[in-house]
């Protein structure tokens, strides 16, 4: 069984998670405005303090929720035909993170990929759009979907 080739892409376009971010959002935030202006005002004036201040708070969790998501710094992904790797690529000094990658979500030009580090055990999810990745997409693609053996460094490789 052959393995992927070695390469590695620095992750800079996130338009496709951050719209996708932002069009979860107001569609939350509209299905809490629609279902405050239709409820029923069967309640007493404290009651209906209530509703709205629990909606409020709602709204608030939802776009905090949205603004981290939609942070998204550069990352660095190497593949080296064993072993995924992530970094920072502004931080030349930091070393890498290795650990296994998987494909989470798969729509063809945008994928969410799940990275689990071995270090820690926290994993990191990375949306990634073939948008400026073009010449490396097709790699990057069999390289998440390829199997995976683990193998020993100093096993020769078949």
């Amino acid at each position: 069984m052959r393995a992927a080739p070695a390469f590695q892409v620095t992750l800079l376009r996130f338009g496709a998670w951050r719209g996708g971010v932002l069009s979860i959002t107001a569609l939350s935030m509209l299905s809490l405005a629609g279902w405050l202006a239709t409820r029923e005002s069967t309640v007493d004036a404290v009651g209906a303090a209530m509703v709205v201040v629990a909606v409020a708070a709602t709204a608030v969790c939802i776009a905090l929720l949205a603004r981290s998501l939609l942070r998204c710094p550069p990352i660095e992904l190497r593949w080296d035909g064993r072993t995924w790797s992530v970094g920072a690529p502004e931080r030349a000094a930091a070393p890498p993170l290795a650990g296994e990658m998987s494909v989470a979500i798969d729509l063809g030009a945008w994928m969410l990929l799940r990275f689990v580090p071995e270090s820690t055990g926290r994993p990191l999810w990375l949306p990634v759009q073939r948008r400026g990745l073009a010449a490396h997409w097709h790699a990057l693609r069999c390289a998440v979907h390829a199997p995976h053996r683990r193998e020993p460094a100093d096993a020769a490789p078949e």
